[in-house]
């Protein structure tokens, strides 16, 4: 790890310090998931009603979270997408009472920019878009205009094609490389660099193999020079990766544990976010891990 690790994520109004080698603050932060959705991979129709979700919310922040992700369309592999005005009938209450109750960052997982600006007025003050903010025209205007921080994810291909036989001569370099272009791209269009976030993506648009290899050189997304977000909790992978390692389908439980050793992992190769179910868990590992 040679680039130096930027020391913060400038959101819409906040700032979120970022953790550092040798500073009080040395694990990554915790981004807790809240899905509002009947059929996200993992824990869809768990959280669908608003005092339900909100209530989720808040008991994430109770576990550790530092910042919260409402989303309101699931992105599992073949999904199909949602109606706007559905997404935003989900998500823009949840959104609307987690950023006045919470006390922590909300972003709004999205990449429609009607949605994401439903949340911009509603207190978002991050847009996290699977899509690297190209899935909606409007969305990069929306995003300059309204000074929010951006995660910008690679994806290989739409969540209703992108498992379909997906290919790469190089995981991780074919998508440092398109999250450099990327990231160089929305600079030039107007979006502050400290706002910027990157995603390698895990998950999307990537086979096993190829999500074991970023995990295994995550740290080479480092030198990117901003802020690296890394969501591998509960992903297929580590439910793969158990079963081939123990002979048996892994449970809720176990994956929630591995994603806490991959957290630890990920905290030693320098990423600074992580976006995980099991906050409490996750949280309790890194601390663990930082002593």
């Amino acid at each position: 790890m040679t680039t130096p690790l930027p020391t913060h994520w400038q959101l819409r109004s906040t700032k979120l310090v970022l953790p550092q080698p040798f500073a009080p603050l040395r694990r990554p932060l915790v981004m807790g998931i809240v899905n509002v959705t009947p059929d996200s991979f993992s824990d869809g129709g768990r959280h669908a009603a608003v005092d339900a979700a909100v209530a989720h919310g808040l008991r994430l922040v109770a576990e550790g979270a530092d910042l919260l992700d409402v989303g309101g369309e699931s992105t599992r592999p073949f999904s199909t997408p949602v109606d706007t005005d559905e997404e935003i009938r989900r998500t823009a209450e949840v959104v609307r009472r987690l950023a006045r109750e919470s006390g922590v960052p909300v972003s709004i997982d999205t990449s429609k920019a009607a949605v994401a600006r439903h949340a911009l007025d509603h207190g978002a003050e991050i847009v996290n878009d699977v899509t690297g903010l190209e899935g909606d025209r409007a969305m990069l205007p929306l995003a300059v205009a309204s000074r929010a921080g951006v995660c910008v994810m690679h994806m290989q291909g739409t969540p209703a094609t992108m498992q379909i036989d997906p290919r790469y001569d190089n995981v991780v370099e074919t998508i440092f490389e398109w999250l450099r272009v990327r990231h160089e791209a929305l600079c030039a269009a107007g979006i502050d660099r400290e706002r910027i976030c990157l995603d390698p993506g895990i998950g999307f648009g990537k086979t096993h193999a190829h999500n074991l290899e970023l995990v295994r050189h995550a740290g080479r997304f480092i030198d990117l020079g901003c802020p690296i977000l890394v969501g591998h909790s509960r992903k297929g992978f580590i439910g793969k990766s158990l079963e081939e390692s123990r002979g048996r389908p892994a449970t809720e439980a176990d994956r929630d544990a591995a994603t806490a050793g991959i957290a630890c992992r990920l905290a030693a190769a320098g990423i600074q976010i992580v976006r995980v179910h099991a906050v409490g868990l996750v949280r309790a590992a890194l601390e663990g891990f930082q002593w």
